[in-house]
């Protein structure tokens, strides 16, 4: 494998082993998460790679097998100071330091074939595989769902992204050929079949090529404005508030606010449509919902762009079940559920269309659903 051939070069030995982990695509609950709410995320197979080793001298030096990605040189008593890339590593590392494991030092190296920007949890694939890295080799002893609160925390308090739970569960409690229902509130999780293969449909990610980050002003500003929501109407969250409730709720707030909530509100019940339709017929079943979810996303809570409302015109026009954006919005990536036998000609479709609009050309790629974070057995690590 290129990873360990490429440690062996950078740091003269090789590691201590090979963990992996993947990004996601939401399937549908987006901004759910901080919110109490309902989410339902699958991993895709596309994943982040660590290979680390421990050290005794109290040194960490990272590298990236991205070109772009400086390597960075510090110690443990400066974890908190990561910026850039490194501070998706060095932020999980400070959190368990927070949690009493003691950290001697390490190398590592990175590769991810998870796109940066594209909204398929890039920094948290990269987060759950540094947190069971380290989890492994020192011996703390925490659970995947613990591990799963430190990755958030290290987003949250490091990184400087107010991002919830979902894609760290995502990385680290999904199995192949499921996606993950899970409770945000209670944190509770269980496995949903998605077996899009035998239905005889894809999952086509269109990434927009528009980059975003969650540490940016727009995701901030609306997980604000569900929490001042939150407030006014005297909850503890958006979560506890029902589809029937709305037509009451309207009057007691702003209208852009009131948006906002209706968002949330009616995108919980969606999430829990799509794990009923799941069960009963198929994700054949689930298309509608997915169009509905974005045009809440457009419309209520205005987290879209002209190139993902494109794409998921585009999709749905060419023969899509149904399309949506996915992550936290402001750029990054759709998808579109789409039968295995359109896909040539819903991919030739919307590169015309981006060409025409006079946007970049997107990336297209299929995923499925695949295994969570795990570590890689390899001959002689």
């Amino acid at each position: 494998m290129r990873i360990l051939q490429e440690f062996q070069k950078i740091f003269g030995t090789a590691p201590d082993g090979l963990w992996q982990a993947p990004g996601r695509v939401n399937l549908i609950g987006e901004h759910t998460d901080y919110n109490k709410g309902f989410v339902l995320p699958f991993a895709i197979d596309r994943q982040a790679s660590v290979a680390l080793r421990l050290r005794t001298d109290q040194r960490i030096l990272l590298h990236s097998l991205d070109s772009r990605a400086e390597a960075v040189q510090t110690s443990v008593d400066r974890l908190a100071e990561a910026t850039g890339w490194s501070a998706y590593v060095l932020g999980v590392a400070w959190v368990l330091q927070q949690e009493g494991l003691s950290l001697p030092g390490f190398e590592l190296l990175l590769d991810s074939t998870v796109p940066s920007g594209a909204g398929l949890s890039s920094s948290a694939a990269i987060e759950s595989a540094v947190a069971l890295a380290l989890n492994d080799l020192l011996g703390g002893g925490l659970s995947r769902e613990e591990l799963v609160l430190v990755g958030q925390r290290a987003e949250n308090e490091v990184v400087g992204a107010p991002t919830g739970i979902l894609d760290q569960s995502a990385s680290l409690l999904a199995a192949e050929g499921k996606a993950v229902f899970l409770d945000c509130l209670s944190r509770e999780s269980r496995l949903v079949p998605l077996d899009l293969p035998a239905s005889g449909l894809s999952m086509l990610v269109i990434d927009t090529k528009v980059s975003h980050a969650h540490a940016d002003g727009g995701y901030a500003d609306r997980r604000a404005s569900c929490e001042r929501a939150a407030e006014q109407l005297g909850v503890s969250s958006l979560r506890e508030l029902g589809v029937e409730q709305l037509t009451q709720i309207e009057t007691r707030l702003d209208q852009e606010t009131f948006r906002r909530v209706r968002h949330i509100v009616t995108e919980n019940a969606r999430v829990l449509k799509v794990v009923a339709s799941l069960a009963e017929t198929g994700p054949e079943a689930i298309g509608e919902l997915l169009n509905s979810s974005h045009l809440s996303m457009r419309d209520d809570f205005e987290i879209s762009s002209a190139e993902l409302d494109l794409a998921v015109q585009t999709a749905q026009q060419h023969g899509a079940l149904g399309a949506r954006m996915t992550g936290g919005g402001f750029g990054g990536s759709a998808i579109a559920l789409i039968p295995q036998h359109r896909e040539v000609g819903i991919r030739q479709a919307l590169l015309q269309a981006f060409a025409d609009a006079g946007f970049g050309e997107p990336d297209l790629f299929t995923v499925l659903p695949g295994p969570g974070a795990q570590r890689i057995i390899v001959p002689n690590c």
